[in-house]
Formats: C-alpha cells, structure tokens, sequence
C-alpha cells in the first residue's frame, strides 16, 4: 500500500449508513442485532454455529461433537455426514428452485448458457460418473485447470459428489507452476480445456497441460478429460485424453450424492508462500459449506430474487467461496463470466449488468481502479439501476476509489461490503452486513459473528486504539484452513508460531498489518511478510525470486513490492548477472517472459534493475527494506550499521 493511501485511511471519517428501506429487508437489520448476534456468538460460539448447522444445511446424520479443539489444529461438526454438491443441487429440487437459473455463463466472445439448477444437477451426476468411469474414487486427487466456463463449477461440484478432492490451478498459471501443483497433489485426474478466451486471446490451456505431465513429470496423472471450447488444434493422445462431451453423452444421470465425514478433505487450494513452494491450503467439507452458506447470505444479503455476479475466477479462492459453494447452497443464481475488460470492449463488464439485471456486484480494488482510469462515460453509457450491493475483495481498498464506485457504479445508493479473509480462512473474516453495518471507505469494518478478532503485537497483547499491529485471531472457526497438505509443520509455523500461545490463547497469525479505531472497526493496512498482493492475488517474492534465478543470465535476485496504482502493487526485481552476461533492455524483457514461463502472467516484473550487487547485512541476508524504498522512490529508512557494503546502496540509487 502507497504511504499516500495510508495517510488516507488515517484520516478517514466519513461514515455511510445503511438505506432505511434495504434495512428494513436485510436479513440482519440493525446494528443492535448484529451486536446481539456476535454476542451470542462470542459467548457459546460452539451452540452459536450448530444451530446455524442444523437450520441451514442437509445433514445425512447429525454430528457427535461441534468442535474438536487441539491447537493448532481443529475438527468441526465431528462425525457428521455432509455432501455439499447435496446442499449446492439436490435440496433444492424439491422446491420452486428446480426450475430457476442456478448459473447463467456469459463468454468473452459472446455466446451464452443458462443451467436452471436441474439441469445443473443433471451435468454434474453425468460428470460424476465420468470420473468415476476414468477410475477416480473417493479420496482421489482432481486437478481442474479450466476456463471461466460452466464446466468447471460442474467439475468441482463433481468431484465434491463422489468425494474426491478437488485441486483448481488458476488459467493463467504457467505449465510450470501447474506441474508444481499437480505434483505436490498427486492428482490422478486432470480436468481442462482446448483453450479459454481472455482479453480477445485465447489461452492455450490443454498445451499447458502436455508440457506439465511431458515425459512422464506428473506419474500420478492417469487421464486427462477436455472440454471443447475454442476448437484449436490440439494433441489428443490415445488411451489418455478425452473429450468432455464424448464421454459425457453416454453418461448415466444418476449420481447419488456421497455421504462424506464433515472432516473429510473438500478441496487442496495452493497459494504463495515465503519459502517459494506454494502451500497446498486444505479445506473439508461440513465447517466450510456451513461457513460459506452463512457469510454469502449474510454479508451480500442475498435474495432469490437476486442475480449475484463475483467477477473472481474459480482458481482463487473467491471463486470457490463465493462464485460455486456459497451461492449455489443459497439456491441463488450465480453468474459467471470468461471475460475482461479490454481494449476492444472497456465496458463489457456494465454490459454483463445491465444484459442480466445484475443486483450483486463483487470485485476488486484493482478492477475498480482500472475502471476509474478508463473514465465514467462506460459506466454512465450503461443502465446500472438494478445494483442493490457492490463488495470488494482481495486487497485495501483506497478510501477515494471506495467513493468513485459508491457515486459512480452503485449512484451513491447500494452499501458497499468491504470483504477482509484469505485462502487459510475459507469465508469472509471482517465484513460489513450491509443491512446493519455503517461503512467508512477504505475499511472492512467490524469481524463476522463467531469471529473473534483482535490487533495485537508480537507478544499477543492487544493494542491500543489507532495503533498498527498485527492482525490476529483468536478462536476457531468452522471454514479455517486444517493443514498444510502434507505438511503440518509448515501449517503451526506459518500460522500459530509467530505470536505464541498466551494463558492458553492460540493466535491464528494472519500476516497483514492492522488497526482498530475508536469504533471497534479494523482498518487493514496490508502484507507484513514476504507475499506481494497483486491485483489482489497473492505471489511469493521467494517465487518471483527463483523464477528469475533458473535463467542462466542471473546470478542472484531480490524481488519486492512497489506501490501502483491500478494494482496495488507491482513487481521490482533487483538482479545481479553472471560473469559473461551484460545489462540491456532485450536481456530485461527474455528475464520478464521467462519468470511468465515458470510462474505466469501475473507474476511479471513491472520493472528490472540490473545491479553489481545487492545490499546485505554482515552476515549475507538481503536487506529488503532498503531495497522497498528504492522501487518506491522513497527516502532509505532505517539502521544501516549492519550493512557490508555501504556503496552499493548509492550504486543503485543511480540504478547501475
């Protein structure tokens, strides 16, 4: 975050409350039941959440025990049999709800598909069945690498049927970072597409594919299943690639829904971290489809009537929360779009809302900079009168893009519902509740109910108001992460280690810095470790970094964020090269397509700087803050004693 957004947020008072009339319909009406609510909640959080387990869910058999707390790590709902492709489809058949859209699809190239919620269950038993046909069982690793298309909700709603866990690799990853992911899952199933359209391009995805499972790098990948999309040629190889709709046409419609243990494994989901291996996030079944059912109704106060539009992808973690799982167990009808804005099309994005009637509108602080940048006339060309709730996800949102979206895209009057969580949490952490919650811009406000959260330094003490700190939380909730895939004491280091246990308190460590003003609400400051959030999309330095080192040229590299103002932040590489190779602006741009290559699109360096070395301490370790005032243009802040060589400092000033 920019020492100018900062500064923003500080002085921020503007107070926005709730719209009588939206109050008056909300489901949490008033900031006296909220308060009510969180105090039941944070009173007896265990009868708290079971009672919203049994009124919201299907249960094939109640629970023996609500939670199962051994720090650091926890069982919710124990022994309870779930299914949330059940909670998501079946349930719903029985009622009015079989016949309304459960997912209306518009593609980037303007094709379009609706799926009522019988025919999306009908898909998804035929795709179930597909799997199981290609050998998978319960248990069993899926790797899904797909467009923003129907078919890739209907591959997860699949997997989650028949129990086998799902592992979504977002489209823009590399072959590379996909043979990563599918590697450390041991998947035996791929799921994936010719190509997907993105931006008047189309991606090659199934190339991807072959180049990642290539001489045999992912033995455990035994079938590959393929949708048709963009009809480009492609390698098909006989005996272990398929065509979707091939297999699917002789596919039977009747899937019963697998009972699964509450705690059984839903999802493996990777996300960045310091180290450079991702983390493989593992999330179950029962806690989360209750915890995603919740906030989604809650948080966007959702109707039957409305038409929910989250503009993620399905290969973060908002896609799977808050595009398939919390919607759809709703009964709500989710909207799902393969496009972008882009130079052909600025506005398409108040095309989709006004062609559907769009009432809940979900997206990014960096989408909604962007669309500041590209003018107010594409909005204003749009009949946008249908919104009734604008969210933002992903990073802080600047207090003066929070008012543009206020006047601009809601016309000043839908709450706006600033979403703070993470991959770890599975659901929505600190969030307004748009009936009940006055909003201030550039703040998530006041914890959900069951959310026990707090500011605290190292040692666990809370502290005082206005003060930065640590952003912590400190009791158990039932959509939390449960492990590390594989790896659990990655999970206790990464995430209960760094501020210790305090008089029994276990501190869930979060990795952003916050404060709490005078009104209890929680002002997010940004990453204190050594994960950029760009675009709202978290990348490890430490992968950027090894990216950059693979290339012969490079002998050493130090990777940081800088402040930008669409994204939020970018990438800054500060690079050393090997003996024979000379600085150049070709050389930059081979360094920046090959960190594209290993890691993806997302990952590329807004800038390099080429340097004769790196400032390090006595010891040999990077001294990065030094390196965060460079790429920002910033005055150098800080001790300097420990430095090895104080000249280096001054030959990347002059950008040597």
């Amino acid at each position: 975050m920019s020492r100018e957004t900062i500064e923003s947020i500080l002085q921020e008072k503007r107070l926005f409350s709730p719209p009588a009339e939206f109050a008056q319909n909300a489901h949490i009406k008033s900031l006296e039941q909220y308060q009510e609510l969180y105090d039941r909640a944070a009173a007896d959080p265990e009868e708290f959440w079971a009672q919203l387990a049994e009124k919201e869910l299907h249960w094939f058999q109640k629970w023996d025990r609500v939670l199962d707390w051994q720090p650091p790590f926890a069982k919710w709902f124990v022994n309870g049999k779930i299914n949330i492709s059940y909670n998501c489809l079946d349930r719903h058949l029985t009622t009015w709800r079989k016949n309304k859209a459960a997912i209306i699809w518009e593609g980037e190239p303007g094709d379009s598909r609706t799926l009522t919620y019988a025919q999306l269950h009908r898909e998804v038993c035929q795709m179930a069945n597909v799997m199981k046909q290609l050998g998978v069982k319960k248990g069993d690793r899926v790797g899904i690498y797909m467009p923003m298309i129907p078919e890739a909700a209907i591959a997860m709603l699949a997997c989650a049927r028949i129990g086998a866990p799902h592992s979504v690799v977002f489209g823009g990853f590399s072959s590379e970072a996909l043979k990563a992911r599918l590697l450390d899952a041991q998947a035996k199933l791929v799921v994936t597409a010719d190509g997907g359209w993105r931006k008047d391009q189309i991606v090659p995805l199934k190339d991807s594919v072959d180049e990642a499972i290539a001489h045999n790098g992912v033995p455990s990948v035994e079938n590959i299943l393929v949708v048709e999309r963009t009809k480009q040629k492609i390698h098909m190889e006989p005996g272990r690639d398929h065509w979707w709709h091939d297999l699917q046409a002789g596919a039977s419609a009747d899937c019963p829904a697998e009972p699964m243990n509450s705690e059984d494994m839903l999802f493996i989901l990777y996300t960045s971290g310091t180290t450079g291996k991702p983390k493989g996030v593992v999330h179950t079944t029962g806690g989360y489809n209750l915890y995603t059912h919740v906030t989604c109704k809650w948080a966007f106060d959702l109707k039957d009537t409305d038409v929910y539009w989250c503009t993620a992808d399905v290969g973060w973690i908002t896609g799977h929360s808050y595009i398939v799982y919390g919607p759809l167990s709703n009964g709500a009808t989710s909207l799902m779009y393969e496009g972008a804005p882009r130079p052909s099309n600025p506005g398409c994005f108040w095309d989709v809302v006004e062609k559907y009637g769009v009432t809940i509108f979900y997206t990014a602080p960096t989408a909604i900079r962007a669309f500041i940048k590209m003018g107010e006339h594409h909005p204003k060309a749009r009949n946008l009168s249908s919104l009734r709730i604008l969210g933002t996800v992903g990073e802080p949102i600047n207090p003066e893009a929070w008012m543009w979206y206020h006047k601009i895209i809601g016309g000043g009057r839908c709450p706006i519902v600033d979403t703070w969580w993470q991959t770890e949490t599975g659901g929505f952490m600190i969030t307004p509740l748009p009936g009940a919650i006055p909003t201030k811009p550039g703040s998530a406000t006041l914890p959900f109910p069951g959310i026990i959260a707090d500011i605290v330094d190292l040692e666990g003490n809370s502290v005082p108001t206005n003060r930065g700190g640590y952003l912590a939380i400190k009791y158990p909730w039932p959509s939390m992460m449960r492990t590390v895939y594989g790896d659990d004491d990655r999970f206790r280091r990464t995430y209960w280690e760094h501020i210790p246990p305090k008089d029994g308190q276990y501190f869930y460590f979060a990795g952003d810095g916050a404060r709490k003003d005078s009104d209890g609400y929680f002002w997010i400051m940004g990453r204190v470790d050594d994960v950029m959030n760009i675009a709202g999309h978290r990348i490890g330095t430490m992968e950027v970094e090894s990216a950059l080192v693979s290339h012969p040229a490079v002998a050493e590299a130090a990777v940081v964020s800088r402040p930008d103002e669409v994204k939020g932040e970018d990438i800054f590489a500060f690079v050393t090269l090997e003996g024979s190779y000379q600085p150049s602006e070709k050389l930059k741009e081979e360094l920046k397509q090959h960190v594209v290559k290993e890691i993806g699109t997302i990952a590329r360096p807004g800038e390099i700087r080429f340097a004769d070395a790196l400032p390090k301490t006595r010891s040999g370790k990077i001294i990065r803050r030094f390196l965060r005032n460079l790429a920002a243009g910033q005055d150098l802040v800080g001790d300097i004693s420990t430095m090895e060589d104080l000249s280096v400092l001054d030959k990347l000033r002059e950008g040597t």
